[in-house]
């Protein structure tokens, strides 16, 4: 069904979709969940970008599992894994692929591309903010044109393409800031904190037996075309767009009016903040098997949505000031 097919059904068909995808989603989550514990959130998170066809951008200290999380969801969602250990060498021939002079039996010459990596449908880009920002900018135009130039000529990416991510806090000794315009190509920035005391007696017990849990794929690269598809189709109401807008241009030094804003930030969300941010409720509503999404799904996605499309001022990071408290400071008019 085309997006426009979709967008057309009547609604009795689209809750019926909904309805379908809605128990495969409950089997894929519960799936991942035997695998990984303690981190509910972070799945819904995780799921909610990748049926936005979105990237995310997993931040947390090592050992959290961010890394088996990705390569968990990759398993369960039928998808054609990559991964990509960034290290301070790593060069953007290592990500993209290159071209190799080869020689004919006829002694002809001539040049054949060999894929890297990236020719995959859900990259791992593992602790990504350990690479070089000229080897992390490799990464822009597949993540937003869906395929790679190299020596002039494009090669198309498979379908779907995600890139998920893991960075460490860059208080880490050897690490290096994305780039803005990365930054911004990541559907949601993705705080991944330490499992409640019961989740980590859980996480001890499970992967220091004889035997671990293993995930089993509930989706196929087909069906998430498809669930992306129906995601598109979910309607938004006028309140939900104009509580979008009123937040994201609330974020920007030039068009807000509240004071904390004015003060403390250097530069606001651009409109693809607002896309994603429409994008994700409407994933996050079907998620919970709703058939439109509500101003819940705003205040629930606006941080890790805006979080990494903002800056503060210096002024503002000396005094303590941080990005998620000015977020907040965003939402209250929707509370």
């Amino acid at each position: 069904m085309s997006p426009s097919d979709a967008s057309a059904a009547a609604p009795e068909d689209l809750a019926a979709e909904i309805e379908r995808l809605g128990e495969k989603i409950a089997a894929a989550r519960e799936s991942i969940g035997r695998v990984i514990f303690g981190q509910s959130h972070v799945i819904d998170l995780s799921l909610t970008t990748l049926l936005s066809g979105g990237h995310a951008l997993l931040i947390g200290v090592p050992g959290l599992g961010k890394t088996r999380l990705v390569e968990t969801m990759g398993t369960v969602l039928g998808l054609d894994d990559s991964r990509i250990q960034f290290t301070p060498d790593l060069m953007p021939a290592d990500i993209l692929g290159s071209e190799v002079l080869e020689e004919s039996e006829s002694g002809r010459r001539s040049f054949r591309f060999v894929n890297g990596p990236v020719f995959c449908q859900v990259l791992l880009a593992d602790e990504i903010n350990r690479a070089s920002p000229r080897t992390q900018s490799a990464l822009l135009q597949a993540m937003q044109e869906h395929r790679v130039s190299v020596a002039g000529q494009y090669h198309a990416l498979p379908q779907p393409f995600h890139v998920l991510a893991t960075q460490n806090p860059l208080e880490l000794e050897g690490t290096y800031p994305l780039p803005e315009a990365q930054l911004d190509r990541f559907l949601m920035e993705i705080d991944v904190g330490y499992p409640d005391e019961s989740a980590e007696r859980e996480i001890m017990l499970a992967t220091t037996g004889t035997s671990e849990a293993k995930a089993e794929a509930i989706f196929t690269a087909d069906a998430l075309i498809e669930a992306q598809r129906l995601v598109r189709s979910v309607p938004v109401g006028e309140r939900i767009v104009e509580a979008v807008l009123r937040v994201v241009r609330a974020g920007r030094p030039e068009t807000s009016d509240i004071p904390e804003v004015i003060s403390h930030v250097s530069w606001g969300p651009g409109p693809r903040a607002s896309q994603a941010l429409v994008l994700a409720c409407r994933a996050r509503a079907l998620i919970g098997g709703r058939l439109a999404p509500s101003v819940d799904d705003v205040l629930a996605l606006a941080n890790p949505i805006l979080r990494h499309r903002m800056a503060l001022s210096f002024a503002a990071r000396a005094e303590g000031v941080t990005i998620d408290t000015v977020i907040d400071r965003l939402c209250e008019p929707l509370r």
